[in-house]
């Protein structure tokens, strides 16, 4: 079998295989007696039928059969020979194909890429130990009220924590903003529309000025879109608001008694309590977790330079894109808004997808050289806590998971895991108390 690769950029190759021409008849034989015993035609008991009628009615399946059969053994075996570990095969272009003569055809494929892996063991990182506090527990019970707030109409003037009801129409320069930007209709015009008066709502400087508005009002609300504004056609322009108030609603917070706490599944307040603080203390644990890990990642980062597969770096960017936009969809940002920062938002998902595929790379071969693996018990456990928190049975978790080819990406999450893990375990990890400055970085005195 004749094999040569050609480099087409990074972690790309073409590579051009020849099956010599004993090896494609005797696969055709090969498939040709398979069909020959399963063939049942008419007048010939099944497997009886002469090779040349089983040819003439089965031409196109062997033909078929064969061209998978020499591709697969002949691709296998020439990408271990070259010693490519082949991420995705990209294109398959056949030169030729047919009995009496040679197979051969060229693939375009990306391989992992090659690199030496730096001092990974011993490594620094500073770990801050947090208690949730009494103020963070006061907090947190302040955004659940929040959750529960009721918005009443009351006949008086609006004030800083009121909502306002709204018809408004914006134009900047004399124009609509439409005809700046296309995608600008909610700031254009919106009818019977909820705005909270206070500091970084909606645009800066706007609900200031609807202080002491009553129902049946109208206000010309005149502000500067900030420098950065999302809509970069108007920023730093001024834009004119002419606004009809149409009613008035108070913010009532719930009170904190038993009622309260049931309603978030907790049999007393002091439960209610508890819980919030377990769950606060969790996410103090997480995140001084997940500081370690980052702190990890970047020295490895830092210290090895990759060529990295144009097709993961493109996959894994349309994924972070497509969580991006979602999450800013479920925050309720507007979706011209979004539109707005589509060039901003693709940079962000581009630097973030080859640091984390670079990140990939590097851990797997650390899990190599360690021999850190992923068995069948661990994966079974993730399966089990996936369908838990989506609150389905194991087997439609597992169904759902097949589906969407996502078996893989569990696996790796899971080996990204026991990886840093082992990197935390074998690192040198000072542990300080938050909000604590350490002696390095304290005032001189």
């Amino acid at each position: 079998m004749n094999v040569s690769v050609e480099n087409l950029g990074p972690c790309k190759k073409l590579l051009r295989v020849e099956v010599p021409v004993e090896k494609v008849n005797a696969a055709f034989d090969e498939v040709l007696g398979a069909f020959q015993k399963q063939a049942s035609l008419p007048g010939f008991r099944p497997g009886k039928a002469p090779k040349h009628l089983v040819v003439k009615s089965y031409d196109g399946r062997i033909q078929e059969e064969t061209r998978k059969r020499l591709f697969d053994e002949s691709y296998r075996q020439a990408t271990q020979d070259q010693k490519l570990r082949v991420i995705v095969t990209l294109n398959v272009e056949e030169l030729s194909f047919a009995r009496g003569q040679a197979f051969s055809y060229a693939v375009t494929l990306e391989h992992s890429p090659e690199f030496g892996l730096p001092s990974y063991k011993g490594l620094k990182a500073r770990r801050e130990l947090a208690t949730a506090t009494d103020a963070d527990v006061e907090r947190a019970m302040n955004i659940l009220r929040d959750q529960q707030a009721r918005f009443n109409d009351v006949q008086r003037e609006a004030a800083v924590g009121d909502a306002v009801v709204v018809n408004y129409s914006g134009t900047c320069e004399g124009k609509p903003i439409t005809e700046f930007n296309a995608t600008a209709t909610g700031l254009t015009s919106k009818q019977n529309t909820w705005i909270l008066i206070g500091e970084g709502q909606f645009i800066p400087g706007f609900t200031e000025q609807l202080v002491g508005a009553k129902a049946g009002d109208k206000r010309t609300v005149t502000i500067t879109f900030p420098a950065e504004f999302v809509i970069k056609e108007v920023a730093g322009k001024q834009g004119v608001f002419e606004v009809e108030i149409t009613g008035v609603k108070e913010k009532a917070l719930p009170v904190v008694d038993e009622a309260f706490a049931k309603g978030f599944g907790a049999e007393s307040v002091e439960q209610l309590v508890q819980g919030i603080r377990r769950d606060l203390q969790n996410e103090l644990d997480f995140r001084s977790k997940r500081a370690v890990r980052d702190q990890l990642l970047k020295q490895l980062l830092e210290q090895v330079a990759i060529e990295l597969p144009e097709s993961v770096v493109a996959s894994e960017t349309r994924s972070l894109i497509y969580n991006i936009v979602n999450e800013n969809q479920r925050r309720g940002v507007a979706k011209e808004i979004i539109e707005g920062k589509k060039d901003e938002i693709f940079q962000s998902a581009n630097t973030s997808a080859k640091d984390r595929v670079k990140a990939a790379f590097i851990l797997n071969q650390i899990a190599v050289a360690e021999k850190i693996s992923v068995d069948q018990k661990e994966l079974t456990q993730r399966i089990l806590q996936l369908a838990q928190q989506n609150n389905v049975k194991p087997e439609q978790m597992v169904k759902t998971l097949q589906e969407r080819n996502q078996f893989p990406e569990l696996q790796q999450d899971i080996l990204t895991g026991k990886v840093l893990d082992w990197l935390e375990l074998n690192g040198q990890i000072e542990d300080v108390v938050a909000g604590i400055p350490t002696p390095a970085s304290a005032p001189a005195a």
